[in-house]
């Protein structure tokens, strides 16, 4: 990668001023100062700006993020914070989340550069399940798993939802599983069955569950496995 565009999207700034601050003498490359905006640099180069190491990214990132309510799972917004705000890692705004959770969900948000693997979470072709925990207002009535089994009818909607698993652990405390990712559905079939959503946690995402160990606002990058669990047959998915 040539020298000046590497400042460019580490420092966030325009082509034209990575020249200027490249020809003023405030960038070194393994120590010696370089005034070559072209300067091609490879992947063992240490590069210092104002004397703080910039990072070179190799290879697309893969993370998982425990998202708090509060935020939008987007790189920008204009008037909520977003999830990006946790994640200290080199050029994080070019990471994106397979997969949105609404402003008032929390729970697993995977992040990555990658497109075509979150395309395989997103794609309707895929069936990538997800599996939430939801809070709900009232108890849940008994054919409810059953009618969700079937599929209900989401209000101006044309096809029933595919079938979804429903465990219920307490009246007012469930696990629903989908394998489709209509808008706002988890609220959408509870409401479709004459119940309202209080609480939503997304846990699971394919074969990749949420680090019980992540405190909300932390993330860790995904393992190997993780990342080669998606996209796989569905009978070769450990669950």
């Amino acid at each position: 990668m040539r020298l000046d565009k590497f400042i460019s999207q580490q420092l966030e700034i325009s082509r034209a001023i990575a020249h200027r601050e490249i020809r003023g003498q405030r960038v070194t490359v393994n120590g010696e100062v370089v005034r070559d905006t072209a300067f091609k640099l490879l992947p063992d180069h240490e590069v210092v700006y104002d004397g703080n190491v910039l990072q070179m990214q190799t290879g697309p990132r893969y993370f998982m993020l425990n998202k708090p309510q509060g935020y939008v799972c987007s790189t920008d917004d204009p008037d909520h914070p977003t999830i990006i705000y946790f994640i200290e890692e080199p050029m994080s705004f070019k990471l994106h989340a397979a997969g949105r959770l609404d402003i008032d969900t929390t729970g697993l948000v995977l992040l990555t550069d990658d497109g075509q693997w979150s395309h395989r979470i997103t794609s309707p072709r895929h069936h990538c399940e997800k599996t939430y925990r939801v809070t709900l207002e009232s108890p849940i009535s008994d054919d409810t798993a059953a009618q969700f089994t079937a599929g209900v009818q989401l209000h101006n909607e044309k096809s029933l939802t595919k079938p979804a698993q429903l465990e219920v652990i307490t009246p007012t405390d469930v696990r629903l599983t989908l394998s489709e990712g209509r808008y706002h559905q988890v609220k959408r079939m509870f409401a479709a069955v004459g119940n309202r959503v209080i609480e939503l946690h997304r846990e699971r995402i394919g074969d990749i569950v949420l680090d019980e160990d992540l405190e909300p606002g932390e993330y860790r990058a995904l393992t190997e496995d993780e990342i080669a669990s998606i996209g796989l047959p569905k009978e070769l998915q450990t669950k």
